[in-house]
């Protein structure tokens, strides 16, 4: 059975859980989270991308472990960001779309809160993002932000409350704050949430990047001319909006045509420079101040994106593109340099896992587990399944979204509308063009996963998830 729980005490480490040849007695270490926005699981140096360059994002990897299965819940902004703080899924803290909700804080503690009630000084630095509004929230010490998605220039920020206009390019103005964070001097541990709006649309790079990558041509990708054929009839309408092209007859969209020269995608890659080298900034500044071996480093995304995937841009469906995120940690005394983590990991196991490491126990309305038995072997009893749940947002074409992934299979049902599920063999079919929901020679496959869902809808505590028209619980 899983344990939310890794440590043993407040400040010690369990044995197990630790590097050979670590002592098990180590200080509560110093946290830094770092949250990009909209960034792709697969947008990075050493995943291989063909021009991207992003070194300090490579050397994380080199120097820490990769959770290369990491996934989101919902692939939308606000509620990822309520589950990555309070470690539940939307359908519990009740933050289901972008910018009209905000976690209520008495019954859904952040790990922030119970950090700071546990002696930790917290600080939160740049996209809160969820309901409108740059006000402090509860359970920080210190706060800067800004109102809903900002600007990339000359941001108006609130500072504890005042009103702050800088002067300059956001991701850098927010590195200065976090750095001025860091660098404090204190008594006790701290914990620096550092939220980024990059690289958030609209894709405008800082100044010296808007000529970097000058001639590279973009690869189509290899699922780009989905016709959606055999797939549910509302994907159909909604691509043919989406991205002005025809409906060729009542079962196939006409796939769009590839611009190898693409400048929304282009601007996304320029404006990536300037969140890399925002990492590279903490991460010498903490080797300045000899902290970087014991401060816990985290870096993720609220959800993936789409650059043309399914002939769409954007995240919200339950395609890969959408779901996967980066996950990156680097603590020495735990996570081996070089290491990769193989197993399903969410974003609701963050809460659990940052709490884990500071020795403080997760609240019973987490929902996720801490990855520290992952990081030292021991994956017995871990999930091989997740829940996936998307509510109507402000883009109203995309209907509400139920869906179970294993680790070879997807179930995709639409609970409010008539048409039919999406089912892939993701180790066939890795790009998702062939649904199987419909073939009657995979019937029993799909029961399988049909079961599987209606049981996490259960354990979730939304077991009325797939009826349709289901209320919130």
């Amino acid at each position: 059975m899983l344990t939310r729980i890794g440590l043993t005490a407040a400040v010690t480490v369990s044995a197990s859980a630790m590097q050979p040849g670590v002592s098990t007695e180590i200080q509560r270490p110093n946290i830094i989270f770092i949250l990009a926005d909209d960034l792709r699981w697969d947008a990075m140096g050493f995943m291989g991308h063909p021009f991207l360059k992003t070194p300090n994002l490579d050397r994380m990897r080199a120097e820490g472990v990769h959770f290369q299965n990491a996934f989101v819940t919902t692939a939308l902004c606000s509620p990822s960001r309520a589950s990555i703080l309070t470690g539940a899924y939307a359908h519990n803290h009740r933050v289901i779309g972008n910018e009209k909700r905000e976690i209520d804080h008495d019954k859904m503690p952040t790990f922030p809160r119970l950090l700071k009630e546990s002696g930790y000084e917290t600080g939160f630095v740049g996209k809160w993002h969820m309901k409108r509004g740059d006000y402090p929230r509860p359970g920080f010490d210190y706060w800067l932000s800004f109102k809903g998605q900002g600007v990339y220039t000359d941001p108006v920020l609130n500072e504890n409350g005042n009103v702050v206009k800088a002067t300059g390019y956001t991701t850098d103005i927010l590195t200065d704050y976090a750095v001025k964070f860091i660098q404090k001097e204190r008594e006790a541990p701290y914990c620096l949430y550092l939220s980024h709006k990059a690289v958030h649309s609209p894709f405008t790079p800082a100044p010296m990047d808007a000529e970097s990558y000058a001639g590279i041509k973009l690869k189509e990708p290899a699922n780009a001319r989905d016709t959606y054929a055999g797939k549910p009839k509302w994907t159909r309408a909604v691509v043919s909006v989406e991205t002005g092209v025809h409906v060729d007859g009542p079962d196939a969209v006409e796939p769009p045509v590839w611009d190898p020269s693409h400048a929304r995608w282009m601007g996304y890659m320029k404006t990536l420079n300037a969140l890399d080298r925002s990492l590279g900034r903490i991460l010498d500044v903490l080797a300045e101040r000899g902290e970087l071996d014991n401060t816990v480093i985290i870096f993720t995304s609220d959800n993936g994106y789409f650059h043309g995937e399914h002939g769409v841009g954007d995240k919200r469906l339950m395609y890969e593109e959408s779901i996967r995120i980066p996950l990156l940690m680097r603590y020495p005394p735990l996570a081996q340099a070089g290491s990769t983590v193989n197993q399903m990991v969410l974003n609701i196991d963050l809460a659990p896992t940052i709490l884990d490491l500071a020795g403080v126990s997760a609240a019973k309305t987490m929902q996720g587990y801490s990855v520290l038995p992952l990081l030292a072997g021991r994956a017995d009893g871990w999930r091989t399944s997740f829940l996936y749940e998307y509510w109507i947002d402000l883009t109203l074409r995309i209907p509400r979204t139920v869906g179970v992934r294993t680790e070879d299979w997807k179930l995709i049902r639409y609970p409010d509308i008539d048409d039919i599920d999406e089912m892939y063999d993701l180790k066939r079919d890795r790009i998702e063009m062939t649904n199987l929901a419909l073939a009657p020679d995979h019937e029993k496959q799909r029961k399988t996963l049909e079961a599987e869902l209606m049981r996490l809808l259960k354990e979730t505590g939304w077991e009325h998830g797939a009826q349709r028209n289901a209320p919130l619980p």
